[in-house]
């Protein structure tokens, strides 16, 4: 981290607050500039995510802080626990969109007829300037109120922002409308309100400009709603995290299994956990052996085998028999509380784009309302009238409110969202399309990403003379027997193959394997070390055959009967069938694939090579992701990351670019930046052209609502419009905009 000018040893609390009413980026600027103007404090306010991650000194109480966030007219609270957020008013964030939807729907029906009526002078009846009033009003006032109060927030301390302008320009056109209707000319009976290219010296009693201040006021009411629907799911990373943990749990109390929630589970605990059931919490196996499936959180995909003694992670599900655990770690210090926090950190510390709509308003909002003032200045000063000053400042004002900046981002985002959908492409938010631009390293998961994440039989290796066929329909016949996520990818290929003969006086030996009778011959099937306890002889080829399966990356499995090995089957974590074209087409956009796994080295290779990936690194923690993310970030790369487990989730929190698949978990896919439907490699590729398309539509848009601003500005100042064709050029600034957005919903994949 770069020093802020306060070098910060002594600040050794770290607490975290909810910011409420923020509406910009600036906002937030604003609040992490104050905080970090008190001496022993160093903050940072993450707009995205609605949360200052504060730094502060023994001598500090967050009482303090809460105080001087709510100074700079905002608002601040610790948030709850996490097992706490889950019955806590969770509704706020729901019923805050549902009320911005309410407000910006009402707003449009009634802005719809103003409209209608100010651009239709055939449509314009006998007092429709008042049915105009009755509707445009509650738009003005009740639909613009959001922008009022930021603006008066903003004007108590000194700032200026979008907000501002909004607020000004429809007010000014509202007022001045009020003025013509009740003091001027435009109240009387069968008026009519044509265009008029310019202003006429003196006049303008008789010209409203309802449809400008309602029209302004629904259009910025839609981007906003738009961007508050994005974030609204800025949290869900750690919700899905905490969710993945078993509910409830039996506990053994007396001799007796009772079933209480995990959040009474206590240190050393016993509790019993069934085949197909999730471990509690973290512990250590006391009675029984099994295989657990890690791969949720370790991206291991081969199933741990387990007995009394070993460690046991929380959330891990057990995939063979009964065992008895006792808990060695509860609540939040769990593997998965510690992930469910690594999430949580990467996200808030990850900066949010800076909206540029904001950084162009932060310089022109207080350029147009100084112009406006000198507008009416220079009006009056040359001896034109009241009327005729004003009309031109107002025509300032209007023709200067950011509609088109203010859509420029949502529109864009909302139609190539909508066309990603169509492709198996989730974006989640503006925030996440800058980076896509600059991304030139891809991280690849394994498990579930480049692989299926299921084991699945790779290979028959029958003995001299054996045959193959057979031997997969004897072992196929014993390994149906068992419940092993191994067993069965043996079984469901012998099935396949056809009908599986009769199994009898079955027994699965701990870890090793398995043994019973099939046509009236002893078999057994695991490792080479229980086919010899068994006193199978296994043949010098038998036994090469298994090593280099083993050095392929793959788990070799032993068949024997009627004293030596028949054979040996290979299983594997499959390849995803398209995985290899999708890591070429990633090559083609520029990118540098790398994989990272919880696997051991021997797999990863095995795999990289098979999809022609170079760089490989394995065997790393869930933490060790992150840590590797950063390294590669620290290297001056811009770094996306696709992966689809709870381990990934952190690491694709931290990249510059998350990639989560749609098969994948909750967590993985509310870390992400996007989200891959199909949960196909393939769709990456095109996810990451549709962004960049995307962001380059925005940027678009942006240039041309900021030059045509520009360009107008002086025409209005002028006198050369008046505010009547100002919102009309206005509108169809915001046309332009929308329009130009449309085209990305010709966006077509590769191929």
């Amino acid at each position: 981290m770069t020093a802020t000018g306060k070098a910060l040893p002594t600040a050794p609390n770290l607490i975290e607050l909810a910011i409420g009413g923020m509406t910009c980026a600036s906002c937030a600027a604003r609040i992490e500039k104050k905080l970090n103007r008190m001496d022993g404090v160093e903050a940072t306010v993450n707009y995205a995510t609605e949360k200052a991650t504060v730094r502060y000194a023994d001598d500090i109480a967050p009482a303090d802080l809460i105080a001087t966030v709510e100074k700079t007219g905002y608002t601040a609270v610790v948030p709850p626990p996490p097992e706490q957020a889950e019955t806590a008013p969770a509704g706020q964030p729901v019923d805050a969109l549902r009320t911005a939807r309410t407000r910006l729907w009402v707003s449009a029906v009634l802005t719809l007829p103003v409209i209608v009526l100010a651009m239709v002078p055939a449509w314009q009846f006998d007092y429709w300037q008042w049915a105009s009033l009755t509707l445009a009003a509650p738009v003005v006032v009740w639909g613009g109120l959001p922008f009022h109060r930021a603006a008066l927030v903003n004007l108590r301390h000194g700032a200026a922002t979008m907000d501002t302008l909004v607020s000004l320009g429809t007010l000014a056109a509202f007022g001045w409308s009020l003025w013509a209707l009740f003091l001027g000319d435009a109240g009387m009976p069968g008026m009519k309100h044509p265009f008029s290219f310019d202003i006429t010296r003196g006049d303008g009693a008789g010209n409203i400009y309802l449809e400008a201040a309602a029209g302004v006021t629904v259009f910025i009411l839609a981007g906003r709603y738009f961007e508050a629907r994005s974030k609204r799911t800025a949290g869900s990373a750690l919700r899905a995290l905490l969710e993945l943990g078993a509910k409830d749990v039996a506990v053994l109390r007396g001799g007796q299994e009772t079933r209480i929630p995990v959040g009474r589970l206590a240190v050393d605990d016993r509790f019993v956990v069934r085949p197909g059931e999730k471990v509690a919490t973290d512990g250590v196996v006391e009675e029984g052996t099994s295989a657990v499936d890690a791969s949720m959180l370790t991206g291991e995909s081969v199933p741990v085998e387990v007995g009394p003694g070993d460690a046991v992670v929380g959330a891990t599900v057990n995939a063979g028999g009964r065992l008895v655990v006792r808990a060695t770690r509860v609540g939040g210090d769990t593997q998965l509380a510690q992930m469910a926090r690594l999430v949580e950190q990467a996200q808030t510390g990850k900066a949010a784009v800076q909206r540029l709509a904001d950084r162009i308003s932060g310089v022109f909002v207080p350029i147009v309302i100084a112009l406006a003032a000198a507008t009416l200045g220079w009006w009056l000063g040359t001896g034109s009238g009241p009327t005729a000053a004003f009309t031109a400042a107002v025509a300032v004002l209007i023709i200067a409110c950011p509609c088109a900046l203010g859509l420029a981002t949502p529109t864009a985002l909302l139609v190539g969202t909508g066309r990603g959908a169509q492709l198996g492409v989730l974006i989640k938010g503006p925030e996440v399309l800058e980076s896509t631009r600059r991304v030139d390293t891809v991280v690849l998961d394994k498990t579930g990403t480049v692989t299926t994440g299921r084991m699945a039989l790779a290979e028959v290796l029958p003995a001299d003379g054996e045959d193959a066929a057979e031997l997969l329909r004897v072992a196929g016949a014993l390994e149906a027997a068992s419940e092993h996520p191994i067993a069965r990818a043996v079984a469901e290929a012998a099935a396949e193959a056809g009908a599986l003969p009769p199994v009898g006086e079955f027994a699965n030996a701990e870890g090793l394997g398995v043994t019973g009778t099939v046509d009236g011959r002893t078999v057994v099937v695991g490792r080479a070390r229980l086919l010899r306890e068994r006193g199978l002889f296994v043949p010098e080829e038998v036994a090469r055959a298994a090593t280099g399966a083993e050095a392929a990356g793959r788990t070799a499995i032993l068949a024997g009967w009627d004293g030596r090995a028949r054979g040996v089957l290979a299983v594997a974590d499959a390849v995803k069938p398209t995985s290899r074209a999708a890591v070429a087409r990633l090559r083609e956009l520029g990118l540098k694939p790398v994989l990272l796994t919880g696997d051991n080295t021997t797999v990863a290779k095995a795999v990289a090579a098979e999809v022609g990936i170079d760089e490989v690194i394995a065997e790393v923690l869930p933490a060790e992701k992150v840590a590797v993310i950063e390294r590669l970030q620290g290297e001056g790369r811009v770094v996306a990351m696709v992966g689809d487990g709870v381990n990934d989730a952190a690491a694709l929190a931290r990249a510059d670019l998350g990639l989560a698949m749609g098969t994948g978990t909750d967590a993985a896919i509310e870390a992400a930046d996007l989200t891959l439907v199909r949960g196909d490699l393939m769709v990456a590729a095109d996810a990451i052209r549709l962004s960049r398309r995307t962001l380059a539509i925005i940027k678009g848009n942006l240039f041309w609502a900021f030059a045509y601003n520009v360009a107008a500005l002086p025409l209005a100042a002028a006198g050369l419009l008046n505010p009547m064709l100002a919102g009309a050029a206005m509108a169809f600034s915001s046309v332009f905009v929308v329009g130009n957005s449309l085209r990305l919903r010709r966006f077509r994949p590769i191929g």
